[in-house]
């Protein structure tokens, strides 16, 4: 009986983060930014059928690049998550920081036992009543959390595409300004993006309880004009 090639621990754990990298640079990328109305949640898609950008509750947006079959798995298992919470308890108990969580558990176990990691990046992005209190989490592949209340670029080119949004980006810029970095960030020097392109939509303080609302169309060419 032969014996299995021993493969070791700190070598798997490198092999599995090489191979979900590289599938989620294969991707589009996306961008999540506060301004001065609430959140904006931008990302490259040229899909009319598959959404990278979806509302999780209220105040509670979803952003998902790389596979769309694992990051939708898991997007469809927030909204459950905060539909069920809500219902037992209370519409305010349900936030972005337990979710957030929530989702680290389920892609650290999968990260850790199972023999193909998932290949997605997410962000979780919730809106405050009050200016200022906005919230993002940027969810890695192997469940490690981000939070920031500035901005979050998960998917391919990332580094390039962040730097090019810090130099723009501003927390009180209004929602057509923020689009405009936002776009420009994700195109670069050698390209233009039209609203074709992009899938757009925002958690704004003026949209009242269901805060989430998507930019679409002659809406989104007027922005982006």
């Amino acid at each position: 009986m032969s014996m299995p090639m021993y493969v070791s621990p700190e070598q798997m754990m490198k092999d599995k983060a090489d191979y979900a990298r590289k599938g989620i640079a294969r991707g589009r990328a996306a961008i999540g930014c506060t301004y001065a109305d609430g959140v904006l949640l931008c990302a490259e898609n040229p899909s009319n059928t598959l959404r990278k950008v979806s509302e999780i509750y209220d105040r509670i947006g979803f952003v998902g690049v790389g596979r769309y079959n694992e990051f939708d798995q898991l997007r469809i298992a927030g909204v459950r998550h905060a539909d069920f919470k809500g219902y037992s308890f209370s519409r305010e108990d349900v936030n972005a920081r337990s979710l957030a969580n929530q989702y680290a558990q389920n892609l650290g176990h999968n990260f850790t036992h199972e023999m193909k990691p998932l290949e997605i990046e997410m962000l979780v992005a919730e809106m405050s009543v009050e200016d200022g209190g906005d919230q993002l989490f940027h969810l890695l592949y192997d469940g490690t959390v981000i939070d920031t209340n500035s901005f979050v670029v998960i998917g391919g080119e990332a580094d390039a595409i962040r730097e090019r949004m810090e130099a723009t980006w501003s927390r009180e810029a209004a929602l057509g300004s923020a689009l405009g970095s936002a776009v420009d960030a994700l195109a670069g020097p050698d390209r233009q993006l039209a609203g074709d392109d992009l899938e757009v939509a925002v958690l704004a303080r003026q949209n009242g309880r269901r805060a989430f609302r998507r930019i679409e169309g002659a809406d989104l060419d007027g922005l982006l004009a």
